[in-house]
């Protein structure tokens, strides 16, 4: 019983590295990335929809996006819903495409940036601290109950310790990998 809490938690801790990992590919480090129009929704037939689910998303250079949409009624809509984000970039109409040009990070806007970063770092690593605490607390209550000895116990908390730290650590270069490159010129 001790095994499955141990593999539970570092399956949980497992996702909660993929949820960090994945927010951070919305924060933009100076270069055109797809993953930067996640969170804009467009209203297509009375519905919210991701860009990506209405239009094609290409970055031909590495500060421009390309937006093509499947349906050109839909250009005007997927303007408007861009200027609306928080992204901080002009789109630019054709009549065919619009092109978004990432603008050069300035120095003061890259430290915000990793301040962003470590701030979403802070709270995957509580995350983690949150799920050993939750998997030390089922060990506790077997315990109590008779289904765990004590030395168990203390094995099973050591193995839960050690994902811990794994994945702490494994944040932490993860954090430090997404620095570098917003803070890269």
């Amino acid at each position: 019983m001790s095994q499955e809490i141990v593999h539970d938690a570092e399956q949980r801790m497992e996702k909660a590295l993929q949820v960090y990992q994945k927010d951070l590919t919305t924060v933009r480090a100076g270069r055109a990335s797809v993953s930067m129009l996640d969170k804009v929704t467009v209203e297509y037939y009375g519905s919210q929809m991701p860009i990506t689910q209405v239009a094609t998303v290409t970055t031909p250079e590495p500060r421009t996006l390309v937006i093509t949409p499947w349906d050109k009624s839909m250009l005007h809509e997927i303007e408007r819903s861009i200027q609306k984000s928080d992204l901080g970039i002009n789109p630019n109409n054709d009549g065919i495409v619009i092109r978004l040009a990432v603008p050069a990070l300035t120095e003061q806007r890259r430290q915000e940036l990793v301040k962003v970063v470590h701030k979403m770092s802070e709270e995957s690593r509580i995350a983690v601290r949150n799920i050993r605490r939750d998997a030390n607390d089922s060990l506790k209550k077997q315990e109590k109950s008779g289904a765990l000895s004590e030395d168990e116990l203390r094995r099973s908390a050591e193995k839960i310790q050690s994902l811990t730290d794994r994945f702490v650590a494994e944040i932490d270069k993860v954090t430090e990998a997404k620095e570098t490159e917003i803070l890269e010129v």
